[in-house]
């Protein structure tokens, strides 16, 4: 079995990273009497990103707890040309290292030759491996945050796609969408609602850049972002000369002036506004808001797909439709995984506070405390953290009103 990954596959979009990758790994195989039976591939997915699923890496997985591959070929081990291209974190290392020494007699291979993954050396140079990806990795999220963040400082505008109100060299305004915004700017400081102002322009058959019609969060969007009076933002932060500390000014034509600008965002409540493009932008605010709900980033989807693999999807709460359930976990990936947040919330005191817990590390002033109601949330979800890495949340039964606490499986640490 070969794997191959890339990380980002922006230009060509052809899948052509990966293929190369099976290539060599079919040499590889090849110089050490082996052959690739299947070959799994995941194009343009981050191994260090929590949030992402690797489809084809929970296929391997799959198929190396069962012992073969779904035409029926026994396995013998995997062959990648890096480590890093099988994992990026200790969980993932987990997880394959489990799998793949479920059976006896399997090897692993990469451009450094065999290795026994059942010695502990074979263990230690995973680990090794796993090191230098997660070093490497900070690394390159350093290099990158400060390249931005010194285009930024020059007045460079935004990479990406063109933000509207300008053309593509994103210095010249486009004067028919400048005169949008320039109008949604006016209108707004005199009172007029977000969601009217995307009506009107979706009347107007205007689209965004991307080819989407506008919403009242695209509206919002465009006229709060400095850009629209010709300063710059970077990571989401209005960014200040450091010898002046005034607004740095980028190199783009502004559409209209900064005290215009300021006045349309002080229609927003704070924390409502984003200042650059993207819906996972940082709120002009400051700091998100803190959990509400104790298991609240702490659950991961255990149901399966219709190709077999599990999901492990973030299950996140939301309103619940009963008294006895006031909220809700459900994931939103598959939505074929949903859980009473109060059920939760009991297995994990469970999980905590029964014989097991009590041998992890939680003393008994922290359970008096936590169950008489001392310990706030914010201590809580410390305290889950430092002992859970996350919980499985396997699917319920349909019609089934009963509360099964074993549907919350901890991943301890």
């Amino acid at each position: 079995m070969s794997y191959a990954r890339t990380s980002e596959d922006v230009r060509q979009r052809d899948g052509h990273g990966v293929r190369y990758q099976v290539r060599i790994c079919e040499r590889i195989a090849r110089e050490h009497g082996c052959a690739v039976i299947a070959s799994y591939s995941d194009n343009g997915c981050s191994a260090s990103r929590p949030s992402v699923v690797r489809p084809a890496f929970e296929r391997l997985l799959a198929d190396l707890t069962r012992g073969r591959t779904e035409s029926g070929q026994r396995i013998g081990g995997v062959v990648c040309v890096a480590d890093d291209r099988l994992y990026r974190r200790a969980e993932d290392l987990a997880r394959f290292h489990a799998a793949l020494t479920s059976a006896l007699g399997r090897i692993q291979l990469d451009a450094r030759g065999v290795r026994n993954p059942y010695t502990h050396e074979g263990l230690l140079q995973a680990v090794r491996s796993l090191d230098d990806a997660v070093t490497e990795t900070r690394n390159r999220s350093r290099r990158v945050a400060d390249w931005h963040w010194g285009r930024a400082v020059e007045g460079v505008p935004h990479s990406g796609p063109r933000p509207f109100g300008w053309q593509e060299d994103r210095i010249r305004l486009l004067t028919t969408e400048a005169r949008l915004v320039e109008q949604a700017i006016n209108d707004r400081i005199e009172g007029k609602a977000v969601w009217a102002i995307a009506r009107e322009w979706c009347d107007l058959g205007v689209t965004g850049t991307r080819g989407g019609r506008p919403s009242a969060q695209t509206v919002t969007q465009i006229i709060t972002a400095p850009r629209v009076c010709g300063y710059r933002a970077n990571r989401g932060d209005l960014l200040l000369d450091p010898a002046t500390e005034l607004p740095v000014l980028g190199q783009w034509d502004p559409i209209v002036t900064p005290q215009l600008w300021r006045a349309a965002c002080a229609t927003f409540a704070p924390g409502s506004l984003y200042l650059h493009r993207g819906t996972g932008a940082p709120r002009r605010g400051g700091s998100r808001s803190a959990p509400r709900y104790l298991a609240t980033g702490l659950l991961r989807c255990g149901a399966l797909r219709p190709d077999g693999t599990v999901c492990r999807g973030a299950v996140c709460a939301s309103k619940g439709r009963s008294l006895r359930s006031p909220y809700a976990y459900s994931c939103r990936s598959c939505r074929r995984c949903s859980i009473s947040g109060p059920l939760v919330d009991e297995a994990l005191e469970r999980l905590l506070f029964g014989e097991h817990g009590a041998t992890r590390g939680v003393s008994s002033a922290e359970r008096r405390r936590w169950q008489s109601g001392q310990m706030g949330l914010e201590e809580k979800r410390k305290t889950l953290a430092s002992l859970l890495v996350h919980c499985v949340v396997r699917p319920g039964v349909k019609g089934d009103r009963s509360w099964d606490f074993s549907r919350v499986e901890p991943v301890w640490r």
